[in-house]
């Protein structure tokens, strides 16, 4: 009982209990989930929408006042923000009995401030996929910040596989690191307006076009409303080699912020190398002074249902030894090109 493994998730797609409408790419299977794939096409909804029970979620795209127009990805589109886009995925499910599943978005993802859930057909709610369901999956995508250009076989989100029912063993509360001095960037905050994110180009963006790096003043940050901020926990994260975890808001109705989006935490993470939990944070309704070590998440730990063969990180990663560490689509922070008058 618990979490599959990548081992476990590889039987299942030679068994055909996951199938897709292409042939499962190297890397796609994760220690602890599957990254799951844009299809071919995506619609542009008016608004985002579950299916209800028994109701298939090709039937709702059939509706004209629900349904916008239908993208073709084969050669790229732009996903804009502000805009809401329903996706067919390539990977689809025949779950055995007693299995479920549950999504997120990719790390890359949340970092990019791109909200994304997983719906099923007959879903009452997002990112979940029922006990025994066999169907497709499809992928709501709404970019806050940036718009993204997207093609068929994008990775955007992953699914975890659960034998059992959700059982945590522990929870830990994570802060935000603010300790810095005053002349170290002690997170980024995304600029509004700011150019297209190419998510096949891993490494091509410039941060400064992208960020602002910000600055402590006495351990504390003022969070604004409605923008983007990516900070840095205070501890250290580790996620043993039998379990997995998954990030949690701390205190919901506290209602200033939200630490949010990419949760999913890999067995091997953080092992040996002293890593942080990287926060991909939005300011709400008003100002909000966030001070050093306050805590803004927490993480729930899960067990395996097995060790993973393969653990985080050992066939590569973009965030094993990370600390504050923007998304793999920018190339790497070099602090001496940020614009010291921005401090």
């Amino acid at each position: 009982m618990g979490i599959l493994p990548g081992q476990s998730i590889a039987r299942l797609i030679a068994d055909g209990a996951i199938a897709a409408d292409a042939p499962i790419a190297p890397g796609q299977v994760q220690p602890a989930s599957l990254d799951l794939r844009l299809g071919a096409h995506a619609y542009r909804l008016r608004a985002s929408f579950l299916p209800g029970e028994h109701a298939p979620v090709a039937r709702r795209l059939e509706d004209s006042d629900l349904v916008m127009h239908r993208i073709p990805l084969d050669g790229g589109a732009v996903l804009e923000t502000g805009c809401v886009y329903l996706v067919p995925l390539s990977e689809s499910l025949r779950l055995p009995a007693g299995m479920t599943g549950v999504a997120n978005p990719k790390s890359s993802t949340g970092r990019l401030d791109v909200f994304t859930r997983v719906i099923c057909d007959g879903a009452r709610r997002f990112d979940a996929a029922p006990e025994g369901y066999q169907g497709p999956l499809y992928l709501e995508i709404s970019p806050r910040t940036f718009s993204i250009l997207v093609r068929p076989g994008d990775r955007l989100a992953q699914l975890r596989l659960r034998e059992g029912g959700h059982v945590p063993s522990r929870e830990i509360t994570l802060g935000v690191d603010l300790s810095a001095a005053e002349s170290r960037v002690v997170g980024f905050r995304a600029r509004r307006h700011a150019g297209l994110i190419d998510l096949s180009d891993v490494g091509g963006h410039a941060p400064a076009d992208y960020w602002e790096p910000l600055y402590a003043r006495r351990g504390r940050l003022v969070l604004d409303p409605d923008e983007f901020y990516i900070l840095a926990s205070s501890e250290a994260v580790t996620i043993g080699a039998e379990e997995a975890a998954e990030m949690a808001p701390i205190a919901p109705e506290i209602g200033e912020f939200r630490a949010h989006y990419a949760g999913f935490f890999d067995p091997g993470f953080g092992v040996d190398t002293a890593a942080r939990a990287v926060l991909e944070v939005r300011g709400r309704d008003v100002p909000f002074v966030l001070e050093h070590g306050q805590p803004v998440a927490k993480l729930v730990y899960e067990p395996m249902a097995a060790r993973p063969e393969t653990l985080y990180g050992e066939a590569g990663s973009h965030y094993q030894s990370q600390g504050l560490k923007l998304g793999k689509h920018f190339d790497a922070w070099q602090p001496h090109l940020w614009p010291h008058h921005e401090r």
